[in-house]
């Protein structure tokens, strides 16, 4: 049986005990405690050995080349983007208004607290390097792995054993996400019977709008990758649509963009005109640092969390939560329930409970067959246009 397959069940008699053992709600929530804890514990050191290991692998002046600078960019831009349409859609559709849920905290979120700009940037840079990455602060963190990757790299040859260390430690943490995921069918199963217990049934039925709003987000998304071919490369993107058919349904079937980037690189080099360079280099970086559908469900969970707390968010809480959701779907690629894994970042650096990631686990599923078609397509997409710019997209093959 397949882990989402178990998820599903676990969720289902999730739904089961919570309806008619409600009493013993309570008791079984430490188990997805644990579960939530084990994510959190490991949310730190995978954000700085993937940004240290990332950065070191760019050492080689042919990766920090034009193309490369020039795809990392334009990643990072829709990346951006693609957080703010998601924050924009649930502002406008508001799925989480009307919905009330008692996490068990008992803050007063009805005002957002104040912001010193200075000192915001200022905390950005920590004190204390290993109190960095103890803490639940999330941007010193990539302070710290930034400077880091960037001192490693001006050290030239004399740190090759740093930067395979930081490799190694990178799918050493990669190995221990893929098994702490593998517990949660039992995290799922304990927080969905705990909030039906404690909430009643109707909270699962409420979501039905969030389902609505996140499809909207992607489905916007979506079309802009149109519009971006249609603007940078003057061509319909109709025929990249209707080329891209196939590698999309292989990323709906699997639910994973790494399973379908072989066949993606073959539409792309056979279907739709793109050079081998171009394919061979920009579709695997994309699919290390793209994952647009993931930052469009972060960005509109943690703003449904807010509707629901009935929390009033100030700029600079957009602001942290744009730049933490961009940073948490990047660090998002190929981990396994990504989701789940990054929103409790994005969650904690507005003062939102971690425990709201039970509000997703019975719709992540759906969710996330549509958020790999977007950032697959987003890939292919990116590639499309910077190999154009470079004058080698074979134009009489994209259209035949």
């Amino acid at each position: 049986m397949r882990l989402w397959h178990k998820v599903t069940l676990a969720l289902i008699l999730g739904i089961i005990f919570g309806i008619y053992m409600p009493n013993y709600a309570e008791q079984v929530k430490p188990i997805g405690d644990i579960f939530l804890r084990l994510i959190k514990m490991i949310i730190n050191p995978l954000i700085f050995f993937s940004l240290v290991s990332g950065i070191t692998s760019m050492s080689d002046p042919s990766s920090l080349g034009r193309i490369g600078i020039k795809s990392t960019a334009i990643f990072l831009v829709t990346t951006c983007f693609a957080v703010l349409f998601g924050i924009g859609t649930a502002y406008i559709m508001q799925p989480g208004v009307g919905l009330v849920i008692d996490f068990g905290m008992h803050n007063d979120f009805t005002k957002a607290p104040s912001f010193n700009l200075l000192e915001f940037f200022v905390n950005i840079i920590p004190s204390n390097a290993l109190g960095a990455l103890a803490s639940d602060n999330i941007l010193p963190v990539v302070f710290f792995a930034i400077f880091t990757g960037i001192t490693i790299n001006k050290m030239g040859s004399s740190a090759n054993s740093l930067r395979s260390f930081f490799h190694t430690m990178s799918k050493m943490v990669l190995k221990m996400i893929s098994m702490i995921i593998v517990l949660s069918p039992y995290g799922a199963f304990a927080l969905t019977a705990w909030m039906v217990g404690t909430q009643g049934l109707e909270v699962l039925l409420s979501l039905s709008k969030l389902v609505a709003a996140m499809t909207v987000a992607m489905l916007f998304q979506y079309l802009v990758f149109g519009l971006l071919i249609l603007i940078f490369c003057q061509m319909s993107p109709m025929t990249f649509y209707r080329k891209s058919l196939e590698y999309q349904i292989i990323a709906i079937s699997t639910g994973s963009s790494k399973a379908s980037l072989s066949t993606t690189m073959k539409v792309c080099t056979d279907n739709l005109g793109i050079s081998d360079t171009s394919t061979s280099f920009v579709l695997p970086l994309g699919a290390s640092i793209n994952m647009d559908g993931t930052a469009i469900k972060l960005g509109l969970a943690a703003l449904f969390v807010a509707q629901v707390m009935g929390m009033e968010l100030s700029m600079m809480d957009y602001f942290v939560m744009i730049l933490t959701s961009t940073i948490g779907s990047i660090g998002a690629a190929g981990i396994p329930g990504a989701f789940m894994v990054m929103l409790p970042m994005v969650l904690s650096s507005i003062n939102l409970p971690i425990e709201a990631v039970a509000l997703f686990a019975g719709v992540d599923r759906l969710l996330d067959l549509l958020s790999t078609t977007i950032n697959i397509t987003g890939d292919a997409t990116i590639t499309l246009i910077v190999d154009n710019s470079e004058g080698n997209l074979d134009k009489d093959k994209y259209y035949s």
